[in-house]
């Protein structure tokens, strides 16, 4: 049996690594690893921790590219190459244009495609875009459903999915996070390496999207902004998305400011220590809310709506709306009630015990051997 996985982002790659290595090492399965490169550097960093060699990389990332642009270069890159490997199936993960560009790449060589990381939905098909309806039309040409949750495999029995077509799997992310935390993490951020962790507690931020640029994201940094200044023992840390829009915004509000760190994009495995170290997360990004309850970590989310509210049922995520006082008024709930603290940070994480990567190899060979 020949499996071939595609992916191109590092958010892809993360979640992909543990699944390609356990491919690799399962007997009677070829596995071929083609990336796209959407997301050049940050997607070698990932390659390079897991020690994945590419078989295929189509190398399409452009300064300034389009999504058009993404998804007609992922169409005719792939097109040459599931031509001559022909695999029995394609993975893909989630919700990128990589996702489903090879997703209908493979529908036009009528090869059967599997998706990680299936059936999350906000119902809105512009927040978060394009993600919401790349997962969607993926869903639609995907022929095995690998749904982390019990949430997201009703979801897709709403939209017609065959149940046989659909498989509860647990979160990859977890399989990855697992492998690369360590407790006596030495860090080589020179700023990380003067932070006390052990006497302060540390906020770990993380906010990128393209729907909070402008007002929204000004909000969210004027309630960082007010903690730091209320909280004496707090220190902030916001590895800066490469947007400049983004760093212009928190320039703007947050430079300056005494144990607010602005910092440059972390590399996967620092992060994931730091979040570790961290005494709470917000953020906006969407993995983080999957990651952080393993850890023990409350997260709250700067968003309006998230596709994962399975972690909002289980107590390890709040939804903070993207509102200075409603974020400003949680971060202080956390920071002054130890009971709310200890209600987020035990709660049970909903998306996996790290073998979900087992279970997605073990339902291909019963279905394709």
């Amino acid at each position: 049996m020949k499996v071939m996985t595609v992916f191109g982002t590092r958010p892809e790659a993360i979640k992909m690594a543990p699944l390609v290595k356990q491919l690799n090492e399962t007997e009677g399965i070829q596995s071929v690893l083609c990336v796209t490169a959407q997301h050049r550097e940050m997607l070698d960093q990932v390659l390079e921790l897991f020690q994945l060699t590419p078989d295929y990389d189509l190398n399409i990332m452009k300064p300034n590219q389009t999504i058009s642009q993404i998804t007609s270069n992922v169409l005719v890159g792939l097109e040459e190459v599931l031509q001559k490997e022909r695999p029995d199936v394609v993975l893909v993960h989630g919700d990128t244009t990589t996702t489903f560009a090879a997703a209908m790449a493979s529908f036009y060589q009528q090869i059967k495609v599997g998706h990680v990381e299936a059936g999350l939905r906000t119902y809105d098909k512009y927040s978060p875009y394009p993600e919401e309806m790349n997962r969607v039309l993926t869903g639609h040409l995907a022929d095995f459903h690998f749904a982390p949750t019990e949430r997201n495999r009703k979801n897709l029995l709403r939209e017609g999915v065959p149940e046989d077509k659909i498989f509860i799997t647990g979160n990859t992310v977890i399989d990855a996070l697992f492998q690369v935390v360590d407790k006596p993490y030495e860090f080589e951020d020179k700023t990380l390496k003067t932070i006390d962790f052990e006497n302060h507690r540390v906020i770990t931020v993380t906010c990128h999207r393209r729907e909070n640029l402008g007002e929204n994201m000004e909000q969210i940094f004027g309630a960082i902004r007010r903690i730091a200044e209320e909280f004496q023992d707090v220190e902030i840390i916001y590895p800066m998305h490469m947007n400049p829009k983004v760093r212009e915004t928190a320039n703007k509000i947050l430079q300056g400011m005494d144990r607010v760190h602005l910092i440059d994009p972390l590399q996967y495995q620092p992060f994931e220590n730091l979040m570790a170290k961290s005494y709470f997360i917000i953020t906006d990004s969407g993995g983080i809310q999957e990651e952080a309850p393993s850890l023990g970590k409350p997260v709250l989310v700067v968003r309006r709506e998230t596709e994962r509210p399975e972690a909002v049922e289980a107590g390890t995520v709040k939804l903070a709306g993207v509102e200075m006082e409603n974020i400003y008024q949680l971060s202080k709930e956390l920071l002054t009630d130890p009971t709310a603290y200890a209600v987020m940070a035990q709660s049970m994480n909903p998306y996996g015990d790290g073998h979900a990567c087992e279970r997605i190899v073990d339902v291909l060979k019963k279905k394709l051997s």
